[in-house]
């Protein structure tokens, strides 16, 4: 009985054992069993503690599918840029489409409204400085008004005076001209005949005599011309009026129709816009006036007539860039040409050329400055642009539309980049102090604040 004992202790010893052994095999099968809750020893296919939505793993027999990339990641990079840059191309050149189109339907209130502009720009500043001096805003603005119109009408009135009163000497000119002209080409080294003069002759009256009808619709569509031009002139003059009178609470109207978060940053570049505007029609006209004078002093002094009207005319022409100088010294080389000769004509060109050249090196970049300086190239896409889309006032208006885009974008560009960093988080731990400024040579180092890496605002 004495060895009972230590039997039943033995036994008891190796059921523990074997119960430990137990719980390892349970262990190492419910670790490698994928599912939370384990096998399912009842052998009814289900297991009560994984979750609803848990998906089994494949068998392991079952071959191994890749799964198909997402559609945006199989696109390469360049081609996903390429086509949201694409669609918003799209999307800009359908609006500006259609603005053009617009603009095309109403563009007799377009160009009256934009010369409205130029002549506002142009008298704002006397309007500006009769009201310094204390005149009332509507007598200043009628008293500028009234003397700018006056004056344009003056001068429109000696223009066609001159004209008229020297059209029966400019046409005896023009006839000896073209048979001094006629004489020359026979005695020239050209080996021309009177033949192919004559017959040249003959074939321009044979095309004028054939397009008799042409040429009568060209008058009619000529005399609606002058009739759209007329109701132009009176929308100007109209516009110019409230513009010099009420300019500040028109601008402050249009303010109103502009989104409120755009609303900041479309007044801040409103006001330079104008600057820029008033800038180029002063210097504009300026330059204008200076090209007139000596060009018209030449052409006085080489006794070609008319010489006060082809002023006016190289006035008028030197609001078109490039384009306008070409025309109007054209012009007044040719009416050198068939009125005083070969040799008065090559002075005239000379002349031209000479106050060409010192506007173009001299007078316009003193003058203009860089506030309105475009790019030549600009400036001649501009202008045939413009001349495509409205005709002459299109290619007048073409670069100062440009000039003043120029500043807006520019504007616009510094104040988003200026907005940004103004709402960006502030720097702070160890880029705060990378970006605080560098303490004087001898100055003691700046100490940082005890509840944070970030410097004390009190430091100097």
């Amino acid at each position: 009985m004495s060895k009972l004992p230590g039997w039943l202790g033995q036994v008891g010893a190796e059921l523990s054992r074997l119960s430990e052994r137990l719980d390892e095999r349970r262990a190492e099968t419910e670790a490698d069993d994928p599912l939370p809750g384990g096998t399912d020893p009842a052998g009814t296919g289900k297991d009560e503690a994984a979750p609803v939505d848990q998906v089994p793993a494949p068998p392991s027999y079952a071959p191994t599918v890749a799964a198909r990339p997402d559609p945006v990641a199989a696109i390469p990079w360049g081609m996903r840029v390429a086509a949201e840059a694409g669609w918003r191309l799209l999307v800009l050149a359908g609006t500006l489409w259609v603005l053009m189109r617009v603009i095309s339907a109403v563009q007799l209130v377009v160009l009256a409204f934009v010369a409205a502009l130029l002549v506002t720009a142009l008298l704002q500043p006397t309007v500006a400085r009769l009201r310094r001096h204390g005149l009332p805003r509507g007598l200043a603005t009628a008293v500028t008004a009234i003397s700018g119109f006056v004056i344009m009408g003056l001068v429109g009135w000696f223009v066609v005076w001159q004209v008229m009163d020297n059209i029966d000497t400019l046409s005896d000119k023009v006839t000896k001209g073209i048979d001094d002209l006629k004489n020359w080409l026979l005695d020239s080294p050209f080996h021309v005949t009177d033949k192919q003069i004559n017959d040249i002759a003959k074939n321009l009256s044979d095309t004028v005599g054939t397009n008799t009808e042409a040429i009568t619709t060209a008058g009619l569509q000529g005399v609606t011309v002058v009739v759209e031009f007329m109701t132009g002139a009176l929308l100007a003059m109209f516009s110019t009026l409230f513009l010099l009178y009420d300019g500040a609470r028109i601008w402050q109207w249009v303010l109103k129709l502009v989104p409120a978060q755009a609303r900041p940053g479309v007044a801040g570049a409103g006001p330079r816009a104008w600057r820029t505007l008033t800038a180029y029609v002063r210097g504009t006209v300026i330059v204008a006036l200076i090209d007139a004078i000596f060009i018209g002093l030449g052409i006085y002094f080489l006794n070609v007539p008319m010489a006060v009207p082809l002023a006016v005319f190289i006035f008028l022409f030197a609001f078109i860039p490039l384009v306008g100088a070409v025309v109007s010294g054209a012009l007044a080389v040719v009416v050198a040409l068939v009125t005083e000769g070969v040799f008065t004509a090559l002075m005239v060109l000379a002349v031209v050329l000479a106050v060409q050249q010192i506007e173009g090196h001299v007078l316009q970049p003193f003058i203009l400055g860089r506030a309105v300086r475009v790019h030549p190239l600009a400036v001649v896409l501009s202008v045939a642009a413009g001349g495509m889309v409205a005709g002459i006032g299109g290619a007048v208006v073409a670069v100062p539309l440009v000039a003043v885009t120029n500043t807006v974008v520019g504007y616009l560009r510094s104040y988003g980049q200026e907005e940004s960093r103004r709402h960006s988080p502030p720097p702070h731990g160890s880029t705060a102090l990378d970006a605080a400024p560098a303490p004087a040579s001898g100055a003691p180092p700046e100490k940082p604040d005890k509840g944070g890496d970030e410097p004390s605002p009190d430091a100097s």
